[in-house]
């Protein structure tokens, strides 16, 4: 059932967005190439082998940008600070890139000029592309200090005015995309060890990092270091077998307790030990395919978040499913599960991101019981639409959204200590894999058109209202939120209408009038010729 009611003074609300899916300009000014640009760079990695060269533009548009937060009236905004841009191959002692630095010190400037907090993200997935050729991106332990001087260098140049740092945006995905199946950047399909030793190396590196500033900035700077966790919920298909409330059990430990657990209670969950350990004896393997953490690293890697970010989309049912010992060794037969979704959840986009609003406040209050009710942030929380045609009055997405965060305030209400709320994402933008194909923006963007205009979905009005009111005051007051919204985005869609047929217009008048003007001349010399001809 809705519940009416409103979140707490001094909730911050905002939106997000990463470096590589939006600001483009790969090249420009110093920054060095990431994995990102090299991996889009290669044939058939990308739907339509299409790239974030360009993606949104956003390194020339900032104070566009920055005018749509002031539109939608937000607390905070989180984005990433793309590492090769500062440091273009990665190393502090080779090369600094002050263009870059610039940069974000014009936008950070520009955000607090406007009474926007910035949570800056040090990393969303752009690795630098040197850091990968030379020793293996997340492989490679030493990435553990070349990570941390790179965070030092932030925040020295950022800090005093960057009070919230995330040191790796959803690091699930780097290791199990990135390292398992491949499907993103660097590509590489290491089944079986490579996602656990890059989540390894990521999770060392996330407590350095902290170390580094709890014992160097923290005293003068005042700030927040945290992580961002994304996680769908699991639940079990018969919450009374208890096989299956283990496996929905197991589904969690996998994917948010792989790197939680750590944090928050010093080791990985024992049912991923258990389970992967046994997995690798099965395999003939001397050791477990998991790697294992010391004593001391144990002691220093535990407590190290002063918040925890949560990233969720959606839900599955989970059921014990067991894979064969004969299989290749692979993290996603190590926790013998089965995942399905209930065919009557609205799907309004991909076939992975199905609408299930009560799994978050599950979710939620399952963080609270696991990991002491930290402090939490959530970092990214949204919907995408997969359609080839332009879709600003999204009734679904302010379903979604109105749902999510309802849940949230539920949330809130049984205790869980929830601070923060980030809608993903501000801009339709480059969706790794899947190229331009699934938008997740408030705003939609004329990708055609070369200047990348921007247009308010009906979704933005919504939220804003949301935003506005601090929740949801009364009934009267919320269903007149919808209609507003949708007559708002049909006057919006008229205007993108008529820009669309200007812009194509211009450009049949680029390509037709020096083509006219090229056979006019032809035409002229010829007839000339023929004049001569005629007279000599």
């Amino acid at each position: 059932s809705f519940y009416y009611g409103t979140f707490p003074a001094g909730f911050l609300w905002g939106v997000g967005s990463s470096a590589y899916q939006t600001e483009g300009a790969w090249d420009k000014d110093g920054k060095g190439p990431s994995i990102w640009d090299a991996f889009t760079h290669k044939k058939g990695k990308v739907f339509r082998n299409e790239t974030g060269d360009s993606a949104c533009d956003g390194y020339y548009k900032v104070k566009d940008d920055i005018q749509l937060l002031k539109e939608l009236k937000v607390n905070h905004y989180l984005f990433s600070i793309s590492w090769p841009r500062i440091m273009p191959t990665g190393i502090k002692t080779e090369q600094l890139n002050e263009k870059g630095i610039q940069f974000y010190n014009d936008t950070i400037n520009s955000l607090l000029e406007n009474n926007i907090i910035p949570i800056v993200s040090l990393y969303h997935w752009d690795l630098p592309q040197v850091l990968q050729e030379k020793y293996g991106g997340w492989q490679n332990i030493s990435m553990i200090n070349y990570f941390n001087d790179y965070a030092n260098l932030c925040f020295e140049k950022f800090g005093d005015r960057v009070k919230h740092w995330i040191t790796f945006s959803n690091p699930w995905a780097v290791a199990e995309k990135g390292y398992e199946t491949g499907e993103h950047a660097p590509g590489l399909k290491l089944g079986g060890c490579g996602a656990y030793k890059a989540a390894h190396h990521i999770i060392k590196t996330h407590a350095k990092v902290w170390h580094s500033y709890n014992n160097t900035w923290r005293s003068e700077q005042q700030g927040m270091v945290g992580i961002s966790l994304t996680s769908g919920w699991g639940e079990p298909v018969d919450p009374h077998n208890q096989t299956d409330r283990d496996a929905a059990e197991r589904y969690i430990q996998f994917h948010l307790g792989w790197f939680a657990n750590p944090i928050y209670r010093g080791d990985y969950p024992e049912v991923m030990k258990n389970y992967v350990g046994r997995k690798s004896a099965q395999q003939g393997l001397g050791t477990s395919r998991l790697p294992t953490f010391s004593v001391q690293e144990k002691a220093y890697i535990k407590g190290t978040s002063d918040f925890l970010g949560v990233g969720h989309f959606t839900t599955r049912y989970v059921l014990q499913k067991s894979f064969p010992f004969l299989q290749a060794a692979s993290y996603h037969t190590d926790h013998d599960l089965a995942e399905l979704v209930d065919p009557e959840w609205p799907a309004p986009g991909p076939n992975w991101l199905y609408s299930v609003p009560w799994g978050v406040r599950r979710l939620l209050n399952f963080i609270k019981t696991q990991y002491g009710n930290p402090l939490v942030y959530v970092t990214e929380n949204g919907v995408s639409e997969k359609v080839p045609c332009t879709q600003l009055c999204d009734g679904w997405r302010i379903e979604y959204l109105r749902g999510y965060i309802n849940e949230i305030l539920k949330a809130l209400n049984d205790g869980v200590n929830v601070k923060g709320y980030t809608a993903w994402s501000l801009l339709d933008k480059f969706e790794w894999n899947k190229g331009f194909s699934e938008r997740f923006g408030l705003y939609h963007i004329d990708f055609k058109n070369q200047n990348k205009p921007r247009y308010p979905k009906a979704s933005a009005d919504y939220y804003r209202k949301i935003i506005r009111a601090n929740g949801f005051p009364n009934p009267r007051e919320v269903e007149n939120w919808y209609q507003k919204a949708m007559d708002t985005c049909s006057i919006t869609h008229q205007l993108l209408a008529a820009d669309s047929l200007i812009a194509y217009m211009e450009k049949v008048t680029e390509i037709v009038l020096p083509t006219v003007f090229t056979l006019c001349i032809l035409i002229s010399i010829v007839l000339l010729i023929f004049y001569l001809r005629n007279h000599s």
